[in-house]
């Protein structure tokens, strides 16, 4: 959630750059709706942390994979929108990792079920 205050003002900046030089690039654009989506997937992450089931960690692989995938698509020359990517990507897959490990695991013994 922190990281959002930097890809906004990044992608402001990279959206006046790509307006004055009018290179007909939205990575200043692409850059905010990643910055929203990365906002928004730390939101759900703190929100479902301890959750037991897999909605959580749905919504975040959908979340940050879809940032991710706008992100790489169009960083242009606003290169840094590269790296916010491969962070959500990153997230994602750490995403999926503890959805099938949650999968794997026994139910806790020392909750007593009566």
């Amino acid at each position: 959630m922190v990281l959002f205050v930097f890809v906004t003002l990044q992608s402001c900046a990279a959206g006046v750059a790509n307006a004055l030089e009018e290179n007909d690039e939205v990575s200043g654009s692409a850059g905010l709706i990643v910055a929203v989506l990365m906002l928004v997937g730390g939101i759900v992450s703190v929100v479902t942390r301890k959750s037991t089931g897999k909605g959580g960690n749905i919504a975040l692989i959908v979340l940050f994979g879809l940032a991710a995938l706008i992100g790489f698509t169009n960083y242009g020359s606003y290169s840094d929108l590269a790296i916010w990517s491969g962070w959500c990507l990153i997230n994602a897959v750490l995403a999926l990792v503890a959805m099938i490990s949650k999968k794997n695991k026994p139910d806790d013994p020392s909750v007593d079920e009566d």
